[in-house]
């Protein structure tokens, strides 16, 4: 999907409406309030549909992403593919000059724009990882000066990474880098019978893996890559994951907060899980139609 394709395929809002349908209900419509499909569509208004069941009316953006928004639904859907085409992701600055232009539109619209596409790009459920998993840690935000290394991580925010050989890639904004917390994110989300977790050398992960099969690859050595039996040992697919993440805090969004953070840490592995997708659109508008609503007052409490 392209943005030529974008505009060409659903140039009007009910074009946008019969898409969001098909993706929310693909057996027909069903009440939101009381599950039914005895739904019709109102002759004053195609864009509304009423359960005579519970004499409730409603749209198809009810009680999702889009709930409530005055802006049309052509803009978010050009708006979804650009985040979704951008490897590194892309600023609500320049969402806001590619849709609207330089001296219109403005910066809140179009940052509570990008953040309700974000929310609904959160992985609900996600099966534990098998298999070879790569774990490693990464700290963002501004340059500390100092001569040690605590001096250069103090006001850093900790990024957790497990990546699944040839599999997914979760990322977690962590309070800390302590053998608990690593062990809590192992526990939650590697399987217990695991092939085997592979680390650097960093002390905390000898303690926060415990029985599963734990190798080590010494970067103060100079090592970052060996083979045993045939098996290569290396963190190098995690830390790749780690760089696309970090380009995109420098060079497309340049500043996040420690409290959005993790929505970005969603954005990004949302993105990179699908990446060879050719549905990755179809599958973020599903997304946006089951995700809950995010009001402007909840995201910036």
């Amino acid at each position: 999907m392209t943005l030529p394709d974008v505009v060409e395929l659903f140039p009007t809002d009910d074009k946008c409406r019969e898409l969001l349908e098909r993706l929310r209900w693909p057996f027909g419509p069903e009440c939101p309030r009381c599950k039914t499909r005895s739904v019709v569509r109102l002759t004053t208004n195609v864009k509304l549909l009423w359960c005579s069941d519970c004499d409730y009316q409603f749209s198809v953006t009810a009680g999702t992403i889009f709930n409530d928004s005055h802006l049309p639904l052509q803009t978010w859907f050009m708006v979804t593919l650009l985040l979704c085409e951008a490897k590194k992701g892309m600023s609500a600055n320049q969402i806001k000059r590619t849709i609207w232009g330089e001296h219109k539109g403005s910066y809140k619209t179009a940052w509570y724009l990008c953040h309700r596409i974000r929310a609904a790009m959160k992985e609900v459920d996600q099966p534990m990882l098998d298999g070879t998993v790569e774990m490693d840690e990464t700290y963002v935000g501004g340059k500390n000066r100092g001569s040690d290394q605590g001096a250069r991580l103090a006001n850093k925010e900790v990024v957790i990474g497990l990546r699944q050989r040839n599999g997914d890639l979760r990322f977690f904004h962590a309070e800390d880098a302590k053998s608990g917390t690593l062990a809590k994110y192992i526990r939650e989300n590697v399987s217990a019978d695991v092939e085997v977790l592979i680390t650097d050398s960093f002390p905390a992960y000898k303690h926060a893996v415990g029985d599963a099969e734990h190798k080590i690859i010494n970067h103060h050595a100079g090592e970052y890559v060996r083979y045993e039996n045939g098996a290569c040992v290396t963190t190098n697919t995690i830390e790749s994951a780690f760089s696309l993440l970090k380009r995109g805090i420098i060079g497309s969004w340049h500043k996040i907060s420690a409290k959005h953070l993790p929505a970005y840490l969603d954005e990004m592995t949302f993105r990179f899980n699908r990446r060879k997708s050719h549905t990755l659109f179809l599958d973020t508008l599903r997304h946006m139609v089951t995700a809950p609503v995010l009001t402007f007052e909840r995201l910036t409490a």
